[in-house]
């Protein structure tokens, strides 16, 4: 069975994320796209527009020593899509390790909408701290 062409997207995007590639990760976004942010740390927060999205993943990237995402599996269809993934972090001595959902609205092939959902939110928010 052929994989969903959401499923390339999301797998691009990852890949392009994790060498830098920000244009070919803006090109899976909508202009107007919103990113949801749980927790109650720095970070946390709705970013709104593909411009705030971008800005919070400069702030983000530049507060952390390391950051890996070990992408387990994808899942997507025409209006959804799933990213379950192992992040990796490092700020100084700190170290973040949790599983992460990430869960995508699409229409027509570009992410409208993301909501992240961590195993451990609490480890989070004190890494972001």
């Amino acid at each position: 069975m052929p994989e969903h062409p959401n499923v390339d997207v999301l797998r691009r995007g990852f890949a392009a994320f994790a060498t830098g590639d920000l244009a070919t990760v803006g090109d899976m976004f909508a202009d107007d796209a919103i990113w949801h942010d749980p927790g109650r740390n720095r970070f946390s927060g709705d970013y709104e527009g593909k411009a705030a999205i971008f800005q919070f993943f400069g702030e983000f990237s530049q507060d952390m020593d390391s950051f890996e995402q070990d992408l387990h599996a994808l899942f997507a269809d025409d209006e959804h899509g799933v990213a379950l993934v192992k992040v990796t972090a490092t700020r100084g001595d700190d170290r973040l390790e949790t599983n992460s959902a990430l869960v995508f609205h699409f229409d027509d092939g570009l992410a409208t909408e993301v909501w992240v959902a961590s195993t451990d939110q609490y480890a989070e928010d004190e890494f972001w701290a």
